[in-house]
């Protein structure tokens, strides 16, 4: 063996070896657009579930041995489970499903969750339906939902008492216990053989400051002791995690004289990470504890375009004075109460921590490729919202995804013909290669960069008086629709590969008429494209419309390939 081919991989081998008994892991541990996350343990496994918006299927659940690998597993509203009292067909954007709850008792586990809908008519109410599904395994079926009527607010949770009552706890209005709305807490006894609540209902908290924007409330029993834990101060820089503690479910809690107990407002505009909040706690098997919670990575002036994502921190519960209690002989002594402290070593989210779990290794490679020869559709693929029948095949031409343009195109509340999975790290490349003939004036597909209905970036083939251009258009609701660039696609023959690259945040759009080989750049796209400013992050799609146009036509996908893994500065 050539010396220097064994000097490589005697160091290849050394290096791995250090990697696989590397002491630390990486936030954060779910990248992408998964914000709000709730977790639970069931023996020696963890799930987590997250907000999905108006994204379907909705409710995607992730299963980890460790805390640090996570592998999507399912959702918990499909094609198979969802019906008319989830409306997730022509949803608002930013409505849909909010911060779902993840709960397990008894060989069941349970999703509770709101869906968000504004109807068509300004004029009335947004809907906000509360709902609990339920499966015998994680990865499914969930059985159809079922609605709690009366159950006002967003952000439910469901907590079993070992007592053998279930209660409900869900947000409400201040001062209305029956209003929706968030700034105070309410508990209410859920009788699960009806999907009922019961008896009378508590409020029992209205935050560390007064009713703030408190939501995202979950509850927890520890030695005799409950905890209630919320969101707080809003879900931008001012975000937190606060908790209180009661020796009843449904007497009133007592703040934390140390809330919040997670925040970044006191931090730098530089720090890596912002708007950290919305947690959930886990016991390990061992008796220690975990959080996670979302949070934005500030890669971009203060943002990025993953959105808000989800992070780990360890949990150690210490003893602090919760108030002074004077006796009767007139002497003031400290009531001790044993309340969490999250990443006890520096009191924020890290970007890099210890292990919680020991002798494991961390997976920090993203990247994505599907060839589409299997019958059914990655797990990983999304739609906004649920898609029209028909709208994709991966049967009608084998080995590629067929996608039927709609006459719709991107717009607000609509149904069109896009899917797409999520942006997992700024830095990535991202490919497809498609075979397209349109049939008349207008029909257009390609790949896109998307957030939101009116946040996009579309790279396509279009017909346009007879001849097929390329075009790349940018779609913002600030500035609305501009064509960045367009040219005649000269030799087209239906065949074209498409590409982006993005380096810190700088996409660089490219094409090849020769299956990849010899792509030619078309465009750069400024810094501040797509960064989200609301609760989702960005997709990396595929896309076609027949503009209002008539007839039947599509585009077929051979592959796409999507290169990105994590950077750490």
């Amino acid at each position: 063996m050539n010396k220097y081919l064994f000097l490589s991989c005697f160091i290849a081998f050394i290096f791995s070896f250090y990697d696989l008994t590397a002491q630390t892991y990486t936030n954060p541990i779910i990248p992408g657009s998964f914000p709000d996350p709730s977790i639970c343990r069931v023996d020696d496994n963890f799930y987590v579930v997250n907000s999905s918006f108006e994204y379907f299927p909705a409710l995607p659940i992730h299963k980890s041995d460790d805390l640090i690998n996570w592998e999507l597993i399912g959702y918990g509203l499909g094609h198979n489970n969802i019906d008319s009292s989830i409306n997730l067909f022509d949803v608002q954007q930013e409505g849909g499903i909010h911060a779902p709850s993840i709960r397990y008792n008894d060989g069941i586990y349970y999703i509770v969750s709101t869906n968000v809908y504004s109807p068509l008519d300004s004029e009335k109410k947004s809907e906000m339906v509360n709902f609990i599904i339920t499966a015998n395994n994680p990865k499914g079926p969930w059985s159809s939902p079922h609605v709690i009527n009366n159950a006002p607010g967003i952000d439910p949770d469901i907590f079993f008492d070992n007592n053998g009552k279930v209660w409900f706890v869900g947000t409400h209005a201040p001062g209305d216990m029956n209003a929706d709305g968030i700034g105070e807490i309410w508990v209410q006894e859920l009788d699960l053989k009806n999907w009922k609540l019961i008896g009378s209902r508590y409020t029992v908290w209205a935050g560390a400051c007064g009713g703030c924007c408190v939501e995202g409330p979950h509850i927890y029993k520890r030695k005799g002791k409950y905890y209630l834990m919320v969101a707080e101060g809003g879900t931008s820089h001012n975000h937190s995690i606060m908790i209180a503690i009661s020796d009843s479910i449904n007497g009133l809690f007592e703040s934390n004289p140390k809330n919040p107990i997670l925040t970044s407002r006191h931090l730098s505009n530089h720090n890596w990470v912002n708007s950290t909040g919305h947690g959930d706690l886990v016991e390990l098997s061992n008796g220690s504890w975990a959080m996670v919670c979302l949070g934005i990575r500030n890669e971009i002036n203060g943002t990025s375009n993953m959105g808000r994502e989800t992070f780990l921190m360890p949990v150690e519960w210490q003893e602090a004075t919760l108030r002074w209690v004077e006796n009767s002989k007139g002497v003031w002594k400290p009531l001790i109460r044993e309340l969490p402290v999250v990443s006890p070593r520096t009191g924020r989210v890290d970007r890099e921590s210890p292990l919680i779990i020991q002798n494991t290794y961390q997976n920090t490679d993203y990247s994505f490729f599907d060839d589409f020869l299997s019958d059914d559709l990655k797990l990983e693929w999304n739609f906004r919202r649920v898609p029209k029948d028909k709208i994709f095949s991966l049967k009608e031409r084998k080995g590629f995804l067929r996608l039927h343009l709609d006459a719709q195109s991107f717009g607000l509340r609509k149904q069109y013909s896009l899917i797409g999975v999520r942006q997992r790290e700024t830095s990535f490349s991202f490919s497809a290669k498609m075979h397209f003939i349109p049939l008349k004036d207008g029909e257009e597909s390609g790949i896109s960069i998307f957030q939101k209905d009116d946040a996009y970036i579309k790279f396509m083939v279009l017909r346009k008086s007879g001849i097929e251009f390329l075009s790349l258009v940018k779609e913002s609701e600030k500035f609305g629709t501009k064509v960045l660039k367009i040219m005649e696609l000269k030799a087209y023959n239906g065949n074209i590969s498409l590409s982006a690259e993005s380096v810190d945040g700088i996409y660089n759009f490219k094409f090849s008429l020769n299956n990849r080989k010899g792509y030619t750049d078309f465009y750069k796209v400024e810094k501040d494209a797509l960064l989200s400013h609301g609760y989702t992050g960005a997709y990396l799609g595929l896309y076609g419309s027949k503009n209002f146009g008539k007839g039947k036509s599509h585009s077929d996908f051979d592959w796409v390939n999507i290169e990105c893994s994590r950077q750490v500065n």
